[in-house]
C-alpha cells in the first residue's frame, strides 16, 4: 500500500511544472529604493519575483560578460551597456530607455550653503570633492563631464575623492571622508548626514539615461520582456518621480 502511495506521489510531482524562482536583475546601486518599491507595484500586479542585484554597473557589466546567471540588466548609463551588448550577451532588441536622472551637489549640513554659492570658484576650503571613479564609473564619468564643461576640472582634479560607485561618493561625506560630493538628484533622498548644496541644471550637465535590457542566457524572457515594459509604464515612472528621478516624458 505504501509502495502505491509512494509511487503515485512520486508520479505527481514528476507531472507539476517544477516551480520557478524569481528574475534576477542587475541594477545601478542609484537605483536601490525606487526599483524595490517599483517591484512590489510590480508583484502586485500579478508579475513575477524580483531578486535585486546593486552595484556600480561597471562591475555589474563585468559580472554578466564573466557568465554571471541574470535575466536583466538596468545600467546607468549607455557605455556599461553598450560592453555587453557589444559581447553578444544582450537579447537583440530589447535594450530600451528606463528612467532619467540629474547630477547634484552634497556638503554636510554647516558647509551646504557655502558649497553652493561657492562651488564655481573652486575655494581651497573644498579639499576633497568625492565623484564615483571617472575611469569608471557612471556617475563619476557624469560628474567629470560637468565640471569639464564647466572649466573646473582642472581646478578639481587634485582633490577629486573616486569612489567604487555613487553611493560610495555619498558616505565619502557623510563620514567626513569628503567636504563635498557629485552624486545624483535621487541619491539626496536616501541621504543621512549630507544635505544638498545644488541640483545641475540639466542643461549644464550631460544627460542622463539608465538603459534596460534582457540577458540573452536567461530562461525567463517572457518575463524579463514584462518587466521591461512595466519599468516603463506610467505607474513605474510615477514610482521612479517619488524618488528623484526624471520620468521618461521629460
Amino acid at each position: 500500500m505504501f509502495l502505491h502511495v509512494l509511487l503515485a506521489a512520486l508520479a505527481a510531482g514528476a507531472a507539476a511544472p517544477a516551480p520557478e524562482g524569481p528574475l534576477t536583475v542587475s541594477a545601478a546601486i542609484s537605483l536601490t529604493e525606487a526599483l524595490e518599491a517599483v517591484a512590489d507595484a510590480w508583484r502586485r500586479s500579478g508579475g513575477a519575483d524580483v531578486r535585486f542585484n546593486f552595484g556600480a554597473s561597471n562591475s555589474l557589466a563585468r559580472q554578466i560578460l564573466l557568465g554571471a546567471p541574470v535575466d536583466a540588466f538596468v545600467s546607468a548609463d549607455a557605455a556599461q551597456m553598450d560592453l555587453v551588448e557589444r559581447a553578444g550577451r544582450l537579447v537583440p532588441g530589447s535594450r530600451v530607455e528606463v528612467v532619467r536622472n540629474r547630477l547634484a551637489v552634497v556638503a554636510r549640513p554647516a558647509s551646504a550653503a557655502f558649497v553652493r554659492e561657492q562651488f564655481d570658484r573652486a575655494p581651497p576650503e573644498i579639499r576633497r570633492l568625492a565623484i564615483g571613479d571617472p575611469q569608471a564609473v557612471p556617475a563619476g564619468v557624469y560628474a567629470g563631464q560637468y565640471l569639464e564643461s564647466r572649466g573646473l576640472w582642472t581646478a578639481y582634479r587634485s582633490r577629486v575623492v573616486p569612489a567604487a560607485s555613487v553611493r560610495a561618493a555619498l558616505a565619502a561625506v557623510e563620514n567626513g571622508a569628503a567636504d563635498a560630493a557629485i552624486v545624483y538628484a535621487s541619491d539626496v533622498r536616501v541621504a543621512r548626514r549630507a544635505v544638498l548644496s545644488f541640483v545641475v541644471d540639466p542643461r549644464e550637465g550631460p544627460p542622463i539615461v539608465y538603459p534596460g535590457a534582457a540577458i540573452a542566457a536567461s530562461t525567463r524572457q517572457s518575463d524579463v520582456a514584462a518587466f521591461l515594459a512595466f519599468l516603463r509604464s506610467p505607474e513605474a515612472q510615477a514610482v521612479f518621480e517619488r524618488h528623484g528621478f526624471l520620468p521618461l516624458a521629460r
